[in-house]
């Protein structure tokens, strides 16, 4: 299974609660900060939530 590389491209200031909570809870805290997360179905939701603020790329093992 493939990890996905999330990347915050927009500032969260000015975004609604739910989505300041989704885009901390996934582990980013500033813009143009990345994490590597494991590719599930909760991890796709949080990014279907947040996904006008974030760029999502695959990496392989």
């Amino acid at each position: 299974m493939a990890d996905l590389k999330v990347t915050l491209v927009k500032g969260i200031s000015r975004r609604k609660p739910n989505q300041i909570k989704t885009v901390k809870a996934l582990g980013l805290t500033k813009r143009n900060s990345s994490v590597v997360v494991e590719d599930n179905d909760m991890i796709k939701g949080m990014i279907n939530t947040v996904s006008h603020l974030v760029k999502v790329e695959e990496v392989t093992k």
